[in-house]
């Protein structure tokens, strides 16, 4: 489904991304992991048409999108939940959703999609009519992924959908997550969190300096020495 070939991005002079190459197959979840500048947000801002690359292709079902300007990522089947949520914080959680249905297509089917969100996120369902910003962080997270479920994707990226989350709400808002990719949706996940995403994803690679340095079937990266002792403190 999505075909990432020799990834080159960089910020001005300074390269953040160094040919990194990656495949994503239909109903599937891969997860990235990797410390803290490692160019885990630069590879899923430049997968969603976000940052310019310097070089490499990125395809979507046989179609290179690799030069497709950022706003017809979305018509193209990509949806991307950004790191910080970034919702319209004045505006009610109804509008913020609704807006991920902008799109004719999307438009359409608002309705089905709407109540498609509210049965993954319940808690949203008394929350329609509030501001966004005066909802919890867990609360925002949810409002985020069904904002970008609400544009109909077949590969949704989410990028540190964990972060500033307690513990439970991590756990319900991976299970979402989860639920989504068995109900068919494709997903990029883009996590510090090694544990839990390891544990919800079919196949996983490790970001490092820019570069894939390992990947492979979840359990079994785990499981090597030197993943232990870089993300589990072993």
């Amino acid at each position: 489904m999505l075909e990432v070939r020799d990834l080159q991005v960089s910020y001005g002079a300074a390269p953040a991304l160094w040919g990194v190459s990656l495949d994503v197959q239909a109903g599937e979840m891969l997860c990235v992991v990797g410390p803290n500048g490692a160019g885990k947000t630069t590879l899923i801002n430049a997968i969603a048409g976000i940052l310019r690359t310097r070089g490499g292709t990125i395809a979507f079902e046989g179609r290179d999108i690799t030069q497709l300007p950022p706003h017809r990522f979305c018509a193209a089947g990509i949806a991307i939940v950004p790191e910080g949520r970034r919702l319209f914080t004045g505006m009610s959680v109804l509008e913020n959703l609704e807006l991920g249905s902008y799109l004719p297509e999307a438009k359409a089917h608002r309705q089905a999609s709407l109540d498609a969100a509210l049965a993954l996120f319940p808690a949203l369902v008394e929350k329609l009519a509030s501001p966004a910003g005066e909802l919890s962080g867990g609360q925002q997270q949810m409002v985020a992924i069904a904002r970008a479920l609400m544009a109909r994707p077949r590969l949704l990226l989410l990028d540190e959908p964990s972060l500033g989350l307690s513990p439970l709400i991590v756990h319900d808002v991976f299970a979402a997550i989860r639920k989504i990719n068995d109900e068919g949706v494709s997903v990029l996940l883009v996590e510090q969190n090694v544990v839990m995403t390891m544990a919800i994803s079919d196949r996983a690679c490790v970001l490092e300096e820019g570069r894939i340095v390992a990947e492979g079937e979840p359990q079994a990266l785990l499981a090597r020495p030197e993943i232990q002792r870089a993300y589990l403190g072993v």
